[in-house]
């Protein structure tokens, strides 16, 4: 894809699809690797694509996650290999009562050929 904003909001798109339908492919899929991810005062880096378990989200998420939405998703900056995005999103129960919503940045980035999610800073746990 040559508009590189539209690439990174296709990956956001693709992660929190696979995300909500508990498609762990999928999730590595939408990521870049290796991936890091700052939160609640710790650094977690997955080496290796594939090494991004679902089991370890779904215990962070909250009690009785179930989905999560995108709230906003700004550009922050664009250039032709790599998109910082400032977004916000929501966590959800089954019954549509609101577990959190939190502000990260995100970071996506073009290897080989594949865009995808290389980073994130956020304010979740």
């Amino acid at each position: 894809m040559s508009d590189p904003l539209a690439a990174a909001m296709g990956c956001l798109d693709d992660y929190l699809a696979a995300l909500n339908r508990g498609d762990e492919p999928g999730v590595n899929a939408a990521c870049n690797f290796p991936h890091v991810r700052l939160a609640g005062g710790k650094v977690v880096v997955w080496p290796n694509h594939g090494d991004y378990k679902l089991g370890d989200f779904i215990a962070r998420a909250g009690d009785g996650w179930h989905h999560s939405t995108w709230d906003e998703r700004t550009p922050i900056h664009a250039g032709k290999n790599k998109v910082h995005l400032k977004v916000k999103f929501s966590r959800w129960r089954k019954d549509e009562s609101l577990i959190g919503t939190f502000e990260t940045i995100y970071i996506v980035t073009l290897q080989e050929g594949h865009w995808g999610i290389q980073a994130r800073s956020s304010f979740a746990d």
